[in-house]
C-alpha cells in the first residue's frame, strides 16, 4: 500500500536530487512553474541552509563560473533579496548573505519542493520508498568515492576555524608517522608552526585555509610573515589521502599564492625536504626554484633539508 513519507525521506531525496544536478551539469536549465532557475535555485538554498557565503566557496560548491555566479547575485541584489555584508574575519572579504526578503521570497519555494518530493514517494509503498533511498544512496556514494567531479570541484576550501590548528598538527603528525616513518617530534615541530599562527594572528599578512570534502577536513594551507620585507612564508601543506588526484594540492598553493600578492608581498619561501615528493612536484610547477640544501637528521631520519622561493 502506498505510503506517506517523512521529512527525513524527503530531505534524503532532496539532496539526491542537488547531488545529481551538479554531477551531470544541468544548473543551467529553467526550473518549471518558477521564474528562477535551477542555478538560482541552487544559490538561494546555500545561502539559506548553510548561511553567509564566499562568492567563491559558492562557485566551487556548485560547479559556477564567478562571472555566471556574479550575474545571478546582481539580480538578487537588485531585488533585494541579497546583500554583501563584511566578514567577521577579515574585513575586506565580502559574504553573500540572504536578507530577509529573500528569506521571505526562497521558504514557500522550499515548502514546494518539500510537497513535490513527497508527492512523488507517495506513490510507493513503503518497501519501495526504502529500496529507492537506497538505490539513491549508492549512486552518491559510488560517485563520491570515485571522485567523479566533471562539473564542480570535489573540495572547498575556507578560511581556519577554532579547532582547525589543532587538527591540522594532529594530522600532520599521524601522515608522516604512517607515510613516511617519522617520529613524534615532527607532530611537536607543527604544534609550534600553529600554535605560533594562533597567538600573532595578522589577517592582513597572514593567512589558513581547511579544505573539505563531503564535509570531512582532508587539506590544509597557511601563508605567514617571514620577518622579512616583501616575504611570506608558505607553510602546513597537507592533502589527505582520499583527496590524492583532485588537483587540491596544486589549488591550495594558488590560493595562497592569490593572497600573498593582494597582501602586497613579492616573494614566496618555503620549507620542505627531499622526503615530500609529492609536494615537491607542485613547487616545481608553480615554478618554485630550490635556493639551498642542508643534509640533517631530523624527526627520527636522515633527510635534506630544502629551501625553495617563488618569484609573485
Amino acid at each position: 500500500m502506498p505510503a506517506s513519507p517523512n521529512s527525513e525521506k524527503i530531505a534524503l531525496v532532496r539532496s539526491y536530487n542537488r547531488f545529481f544536478t551538479r554531477h551531470i551539469g544541468v544548473l543551467s536549465e529553467r526550473l518549471l512553474q518558477t521564474e528562477f532557475t535551477l542555478t538560482e535555485l541552487r544559490v538561494l538554498y546555500e545561502l539559506a541552509h548553510h548561511g553567509d557565503q564566499q562568492p567563491a566557496a559558492l562557485c566551487r560548491q556548485l560547479g559556477l563560473d564567478r562571472g555566471y555566479l556574479s550575474r545571478i547575485v546582481g539580480r538578487f541584489e537588485s531585488a533585494g533579496m541579497v546583500a554583501k555584508i563584511a566578514s567577521a574575519v577579515d574585513g575586506r572579504a565580502k559574504l553573500l548573505h540572504l536578507t530577509d526578503h529573500g528569506r521571505a521570497v526562497y521558504e514557500p519555494l522550499d515548502r514546494r519542493s518539500c510537497e513535490e518530493v513527497g508527492d512523488m514517494l507517495a506513490r510507493f509503498d513503503e518497501a519501495d520508498q526504502q529500496r529507492l533511498l537506497d538505490a539513491m544512496a549508492t549512486i552518491q556514494t559510488l560517485l563520491e568515492k570515485k571522485g567523479v567531479m566533471k562539473f564542480a570541484q570535489p573540495f572547498v576550501v575556507r578560511t581556519h576555524q577554532p579547532g582547525d590548528l589543532a587538527w591540522i598538527a594532529r594530522r600532520h603528525g599521524e601522515f608522516y608517522v604512517e607515510q613516511q616513518g617519522w617520529d613524534s617530534s615532527f607532530e611537536t615541530m607543527v604544534e609550534q608552526i600553529c600554535g605560533d599562527l594562533e597567538h600573532d594572528f595578522d589577517p592582513a599578512a597572514e593567512r589558513c585555509w581547511i579544505a573539505e570534502m563531503g564535509g570531512e577536513r582532508v587539506g590544509s594551507i597557511a601563508i605567514t610573515r617571514s620577518g622579512e620585507a616583501g616575504v611570506a612564508k608558505l607553510r602546513l601543506l597537507l592533502v589527505a589521502e582520499q583527496a590524492r588526484g583532485s588537483g587540491l594540492g596544486a589549488h591550495l598553493v594558488d590560493t595562497c599564492h592569490e593572497f600573498a600578492r593582494n597582501a602586497g608581498y613579492r616573494r614566496m619561501r618555503l620549507w620542505t625536504t627531499n622526503h615530500q615528493e609529492d609536494a615537491r612536484h607542485i613547487y616545481r610547477n608553480k615554478g618554485y626554484v630550490l635556493v639551498a640544501e642542508e643534509p640533517v637528521h631530523a624527526f627520527g631520519k636522515a633527510m635534506i633539508n630544502e629551501t625553495w622561493e617563488l618569484d609573485l
